[in-house]
């Protein structure tokens, strides 16, 4: 069916344009052979890889196939244990990209089930209940409370109808439905009251209306076809662990030609040489590397688990660490999705509301002295209307029946849940009036409900009769402006007085002013019911009115959001709030929590609609805000950002949120209140809905990533220590200083255990002072290449050196050749191992606790064993070619091997020193990353 502004056409239009009646529907031949045109009202899955391919896929990665080449070489050399172990590497790295690939993929599958299963549907002048993929266009739908709807609905006509829409639209309550015509042309989703949307929720009321569009066609089928052609992102770990593997390939295969190459020019025979170029091409490249970065980030997880962050994608931890711009939803995000009344007026008086939720706990203050109900009987009355105009019911959910607290002293620290059933605006009311003790249950003893007007979108007011003391009573509440016209008179100073101009304009200067604040106001009135009036009729009843006051209600901001969101701008991270409710409530929010600062922009989405892509990539680093956005709105916002060369987390939890959460560097979804659509299409989901804990991500990211430089400054630097040594002794022509054999027992001793260690470390204390680092940072950026290169030098030397010591005494005795090739083997080990303490700070090894890091301490002390080992163990020296060392080559042993760590860390600490006295004393900075990390 051809795309139109449907929201423009009048009923009559519709039923001509689609060629149906109101009574009669379609005849089910029509429906039929609309069906073949338009297809089934489902939502289509693109093409599905096979799961065999998916799961080969995973193996065409460039450092795969080096690899799968080092497995060949180590099982030639005869080293089946490497070969295994390198085999059980590739599988498992290709098991975990299946199964994030494989999982990322039901993301519109869980879109679907956002589809009514059924549908009452008229055909032939019958309501008939029918499975809601045989929908065509021009269907007449019936619905009602609870009901989800089914396709895109144009309203024909409606009762009360109130739509429960956040998950497409971002509105943060229930929206009023009517069935006319709305004149302008390009009207936001949310604003398109007429039209009903597949998968939205009927909270209240029915509806009959005409389908306008089916299956791909809907809005939620824009969504879907978003998710299918939008492109996921690589993160920056893989592209620079492509990019490292590269490096150290060409390097590594290089140095090793070059020394197989001057050993032959040398007269070294030709076969030990290449069996010793061999043994170190196997060496230099680390092939346990993306081993050890699983394993980190899989340590990791389990960390963030404890944190409230549950990771679906291990990539992502690493990812979110160097984000720069976290685009935030809303409501349910930053705000705690509980209507609650902050402000009440009445008598020319402001009051202030305390408390949050739905918790009836808080007071009412006037000039900051709680009120006393008992000399106050306008508020009184207005607390009554507050609790009886209204079907909400408030309930307590009790935590140690939530099974959240394994005690009943656990349970009572938590506290109850409090809990909505029913529209959230009367549930602030409710609360409002339960603060004072005037609850629903309270009052029904004294007050009995006889009758019912529900809230209509027209009226846009609610009115309930009730008997009191023998009398009847109407209460009234509603929009201020609909309900000033029905009152005559006005509850001032406990009197009732005719409402005149003067009062008039009181109350809506009142009204302008709360709504200046971004609060939603709603106007309370009543008025006595003669026992001869008539009670049927609602214009009557609500005519006449005594108007008593106004409530003003939000959205509350979270409380720890603020803190949060601190500590992202310290980290030299920028919060962006994208939402679907109206700027003036969204600027204000975003003030409160800091997210809007002093010169920030926010902008509509009606005028980014306006906006080209590259226009919009010059105005979005000064946009804080974006309001009334659409899902198309919200992926360019991302794509915007991402130009820009900015890494972005998007957080959200509804179904409009899931393409931008998936075109994201890293999706956020919210574990409680999220759809199922926007926890699929994400990589990380917030257990707790609390963006807290996005920070504690953020931290928890930084640090994995730190922890991958880590190791990766330890074996690249290891490695070049061994390639440099051979290179060294060639140049010099000397001896092989080591054997093939050793060279392997090396790689194995120092790159095991020690760098999976340093994977876990602790982060460094000012983790979260420094701003992120740029998405196409090197991963040698920040001097990791030039102290790789200058440790591996000294390591290459020293080993060397102490090689050299041994022998000069007998260079041409065998036995002398085998103690100072072991003499070799134990220097580079310790060097290694001493090496790895100094990895652990960006400075020197004199910067931390060297024991801090208890299983990098088990580690050295385990390979220490190893080494050891194959030194003194008599069945082991002929196949290592040792011999056991005494006090003098000890002596040079660790000397040698201590120098390349102790010399730098010296000039390091001289370094910092000298800084301080030329620039002065460093400037206290604090973070609250510590206090959240507790």
């Amino acid at each position: 069916m051809e795309q139109k502004n449907w929201h423009q056409w009048s009923s009559e239009a519709l039923l001509e344009r689609f060629g149906v009646t109101r009574e009669q529907g379609l005849t089910d031949e029509e429906a039929l052979k609309r069906r073949e045109e338009s297809g089934w009202n489902e939502l289509q899955e693109g093409e599905r890889i096979s799961p065999i391919l998916l799961f080969l896929n995973q193996f065409k990665d460039f450092m795969m196939l080096v690899l799968m080449g080092a497995t060949l070489i180590s099982g030639f050399l005869g080293e089946y244990l490497d070969a295994i172990t390198i085999i059980a590497i590739i599988i498992l790295n290709g098991v975990l990209g299946f199964i994030q690939e494989f999982r990322a993929e039901r993301s519109l599958r869980a879109l679907k089930e956002l589809s009514a299963p059924h549908a009452n549907v008229l055909r032939q002048g019958i309501v008939k209940n029918i499975p809601a993929r045989e929908l065509v266009p021009g269907d007449i739908v019936l619905m009602e409370s609870g009901d989800r709807i089914p396709a895109d609905i144009r309203w024909l006509s409606t009762n009360s109808l109130d739509v429960e829409e956040s998950a497409l639209t971002g509105e943060s309550h229930p929206v009023g439905k009517h069935a006319g015509v709305l004149s302008e042309s390009d009207v936001p989703l949310g604003d398109q009251k007429n039209i009903g949307f597949m998968g939205t929720m009927i909270t209240r009321g029915t509806g009959r209306g005409i389908v306008i569009r089916t299956g791909m066609d809907t809005e939620m089928g824009k969504i879907a076809d978003l998710i299918q052609n939008t492109e996921v992102q690589e993160t920056p770990l893989q592209r620079r662990l492509e990019q490292l593997g590269k490096i150290l390939i060409y390097m590594a295969l290089g140095l090793t030609v070059v020394v197989v190459l001057l050993g032959i020019l040398q007269g070294q025979p030709a076969n030990s040489m290449f069996f010793a170029g061999v043994s170190l091409a196997v060496a230099a490249i680390p092939e346990g590397l993306p081993a050890i970065v699983t394993i980190a980030l899989a340590l990791g997880v389990q960390r963030m688990i404890k944190r409230k962050a549950i990771v679906r994608k291990l990539p992502s931890v690493e990812t979110l660490g160097c984000a720069s711009v976290i685009c935030s939803d809303k409501t349910g995000t930053l705000t705690q999705n509980k209507m609650t009344v902050t402000r009440v007026w009445l008598e020319g008086r402001s009051l202030e509301v305390t408390g949050e939720g739905y918790e009836p706990v808080g007071n009412i203050l006037d000039q900051g002295a709680p009120v006393d109900l008992r000399k106050d009987q306008s508020l009184r009355r207005l607390l009554q209307i507050s609790s009886l105009c209204s079907n909400a019911v408030i309930y307590e959910d009790d935590p140690e029946k939530r099974g959240r607290r394994k005690t009943k002293e656990e349970a009572a620290q938590v506290g109850p849940l409090w809990k909505l059933k029913g529209d959230p605006t009367e549930g602030a009311l409710v609360t409002l009036a339960s603060k004072m003790g005037l609850s629903p249950a309270t009052l029904s003893g004294m007050y009995i409900r006889d009758q019912e007007f529900p809230f209509d979108s027209k009226r846009k007011r609610m009115s309930v009769i009730v008997s009191h003391q023998g009398g009847k009573m109407a209460l009234v509440k509603g929009a201020p402006d609909m309900l000033l016209e029905r009152c005559s008179y006005i509850l001032w100073e406990g009197k009732v007085v005719p409402f005149t101009g003067t009062f008039r304009q009181k109350v809506q200067a009142a009204n302008e002013q709360m709504a200046r604040s971004a609060l939603r106001v709603l106007g309370m009135a009543y008025r006595d019911l003669k026992p001869a009036e008539g009670q049927d009729n609602e214009d009557h009843v609500e005519s006449q009115l005594i108007f008593v006051g106004l409530t003003g209600m939000i959205d509350p901001p979270r409380r720890e959001a603020r803190d949060a969101i601190t500590v992202c701008r310290r980290a030299g991270i920028k919060t962006v709030m994208i939402t679907g409710d109206h700027g003036l409530t969204a600027e204000a929010i975003a003030a409160d929590l800091g997210i809007l600062p002093r010169g920030g922009s926010s902008m509509s989405g009606q005028q980014l609609e306006l906006l080209r892509d590259e226009e919009l990539e010059k105005q979005v680093e000064n946009i804080y805000v974006y309001s009334r956005v659409s899902p198309e709105h919200k992926l360019r916002i991302v794509k915007a950002l991402q130009r820009n060369g900015h890494v972005v987390a998007m957080t959200g939890d509804g179904v409009n949120d899931a393409p931008a959460i998936k075109a994201a560097d890293i999706g956020i979804a919210m574990g409680i209140t999220g759809t199922d659509v926007s926890k699929e299409a994400s990589s990380l989901i917030l257990s707790d809905d609390n963006f807290t804990s996005i920070v504690a991500a953020i931290e928890e990211g930084r640090s994995i990533y730190e922890n991958i430089r880590k190791f990766i400054r330890y074996l690249l630097a290891s490695n070049v220590g061994e390639i440099l040594t051979m290179f060294f002794a060639m140049l010099a022509g000397l001896p092989l200083p080591l054997l093939p054999i050793q060279i392997l027992w090396v790689n194995l001793v120092t790159d095991g255990l020690p760098a999976m260690a340093l994977g876990v470390d602790q982060p460094e204390k000012d983790l979260m002072e420094h701003k992120p680092r740029g998405a196409n940072e090197n991963i040698f950026a920040r001097r990791l290449g030039w102290k790789i290169i200058s440790r591996g030098v000294l390591i290459g030397v020293c080993t060397l050196g102490a090689f050299w010591l041994t022998l000069r005494h007998a260079p041409s005795d065998p036995a002398q050749l085998v103690k100072a090739q072991s003499v070799a083997f134990a220097t580079l080990v310790m060097a290694q191992l001493i090496h790895v303490f100094d990895c652990r700070s960006s400075r020197s090894i004199f910067h931390r606790n060297i024991l801090q890091n208890k299983y990098l301490v088990a580690a050295v002390l385990s390979s220490i064993a190893l080494l050891l080992g194959v030194m003194y163990i008599e069945p082991l020296q002929p196949i290592f070619k040792t011999v056991p060392l005494g006090l003098r080559e000890w002596a040079i042993t660790l000397v040698a091997a201590g120098i390349p760590t102790f010399l730098m860390g010296a000039g390091s600490v001289w370094s910092t020193k000298r800084n301080r006295r030329s620039n002065g004393p460093r400037p206290f900075v604090t973070a609250k990353s510590t206090n959240i990390r507790a």
